[in-house]
């Protein structure tokens, strides 16, 4: 099942369940996705987004999400930051799971191998290969520094 379908039905069944956090969260995702295929509409392909496509748009959003929240709780609005992680959690449901601390490492020694990487000047065309087959599954905030240091 893709990644449309299942955003789908899981808004369905948030329908019938009546979650109003799930559901809003739900159509936030869709409004993004929708967004994204107007975007690539303009651009002539109008086939939409893949589902790699739409594991970046739910990372960026679990990252604003985040962010939020942690502004939030600055400002003292602890009942704005726990609506923040609420979607958090409901944008995760769609994410597949991240890797281990050692399932990146491996990864980033195959990436580095795969590219003939030697130098930082690299770093681009490992970080390029990562994101092509881990998207969604890794931080590439935390990824960089440490192709860096492999690198470096």
């Amino acid at each position: 099942m893709g990644m449309r379908d299942r955003i789908a039905s899981g808004l369905k069944e948030a329908m019938k369940s009546k979650d109003k956090t799930r559901l809003g969260t739900l159509r936030l995702i869709n409004a993004a996705i929708k967004d994204q295929d107007i975007a690539l509409r303009g651009e002539g392909d109008g086939d939409g987004v893949s589902d790699d496509a739409v594991l970046g748009i739910l990372g960026k959003m679990v990252k604003q999400r985040q962010e939020s929240a942690r502004a939030y709780e600055e400002g003292s609005r602890f009942d704005l930051a726990d609506r923040e992680r609420e979607e958090i959690i409901v944008i995760e449901e769609f994410l597949p799971q991240k890797l281990s601390d050692k399932e990146v490492a491996e990864a980033i020694d195959k990436a580095i191998r795969a590219t003939d990487a030697s130098t930082i000047r690299d770093m681009g065309k490992v970080m390029g290969a990562l994101k092509t087959k881990y998207t969604g599954k890794m931080d590439f905030g935390q990824v960089g520094p440490m192709v860096k240091d492999r690198l470096g």
